[in-house]
Formats: structure tokens, C-alpha cells, sequence
């Protein structure tokens, strides 16, 4: 059995189209630091937490030393947002040639929905992108950061990156296989953080 999926393809040409979201309050927590240390464990943790149950199941096959090749390149960057200190959701940037910058996965925790963070971390993130280059000089300078989405990713993710200004330049549909919700387990993701 299979399924249609839309997918739409998005982006931003110029640093001034960033529509930056407002911060969570202050007393919630929540701050957004990078990964510097390449990291296959924790990057692989953040991919199955945050995409298992909106079907991210390409890189679930992935080796260690795949990870590893992968996330020690110049330029693939994962910022991480924290909420008191728990990770609760990332957006993970890759460099490509002639100044492109793909948000290559962005997405929060499930119990981290709804919470003001993702539209945070998604502004926050496509900063980083536009200046990419000042942390890898070997890097041409950003001149567009672009991403996709699905319709199988969450409700509100297309909408979230035109609120921060990305523009539709390309639309596809086609048919996907019908598979479980991957995980990280069953039952994931249903309970709010302590103290919510």
C-alpha cells in the first residue's frame, strides 16, 4: 500500500527575508547552542526522537562511521535547542556549493510541540545559516538557505517556514509506501516534560 505525499521546496534568497519568531519567555528556559563535537550517538538520538513519528526513516540504515563521515564535513552544523536543559528539538544545516545552505532537518521532541520553541529555533537556525561562512571561511559566503517539507512531517511545518519567510519555488507530489511510525520506541512522546 502506498500513499500520496506532497512535498514543497522553499527558500529564502536574501538575509533580509528571515522573519524572526519571538523568543519564549525567559523563565522557560529554553536556550540554543551547537554541537561543535561530531557526534553519531547523539545525532542519531535526535533523528529517531524528533522524526519517529513523522516517518524520518532514511538515515535509520546509517552505520556509525556513515555519521561520522557525514557530520564531520565542513560545513553540516546541528544546533540544538535545550528547555532547562533537556534537548527538546534541533535544525541540523548543510553547506553546499555556490553559497547554498539546506536546512536538512529541523524539528522538535513531541512533548516540546506547542511550546513557542520551534519558531525560535527555526529563526534562530536560519541565522546561522545566512553566516554559515564565518565559522567556515573554505565555505562561499551564503547567498540562499532552502529547505523541504512533506506532507507527512507535522501540521504546522510549512506554514512555520513561511512565517519566517521562506518562499514555495517548487511543489511534487508523489506516492510513498505505507510504513509504521518508526519510533524512537512505541508510546513516545505522549507525556509533557515534568512539571508541565
Amino acid at each position: 500500500m502506498s500513499h500520496s505525499v506532497t512535498t514543497w521546496y522553499l527558500e529564502q534568497t536574501a538575509r533580509e527575508q528571515l522573519a524572526p519568531a519571538q523568543a519564549p519567555p525567559a523563565g522557560q528556559g529554553v536556550r540554543i547552542a551547537r554541537s561543535e563535537v561530531p557526534s553519531p550517538e547523539f545525532s542519531r538520538f535526535l533523528y529517531t526522537a524528533v522524526g519517529g513519528d513523522v516517518l524520518w526513516t532514511d538515515r535509520l540504515a546509517w552505520p556509525y562511521a556513515r555519521w561520522a563521515e557525514y557530520l564531520g564535513r565542513p560545513g553540516v552544523e546541528t544546533w540544538v535547542a535545550y528547555e532547562r536543559g533537556t534537548p527538546a528539538g534541533f535544525i541540523e544545516l548543510e553547506a553546499h556549493p555556490e553559497g547554498g545552505v539546506e536546512i536538512a532537518y529541523f524539528g522538535l521532541l513531541p512533548g516540546f510541540r506547542g511550546r513557542r520553541i520551534g519558531g525560535h529555533l527555526l529563526s534562530y537556525g536560519t541565522a546561522r545559516a545566512w553566516d554559515l561562512a564565518e565559522r567556515w571561511p573554505q565555505r562561499a559566503r551564503t547567498a540562499r538557505v532552502w529547505v523541504h517539507t512533506c506532507s507527512d512531517d507535522g501540521p504546522h511545518a510549512k506554514a512555520n517556514y513561511e512565517r519566517r519567510g521562506f518562499q514555495l519555488f517548487d511543489t511534487k507530489v508523489g506516492e510513498e509506501p505505507e510504513v509504521p511510525a518508526p519510533g524512537p520506541w512505541p508510546g513516545a512522546g505522549r507525556a509533557l516534560p515534568a512539571g508541565e
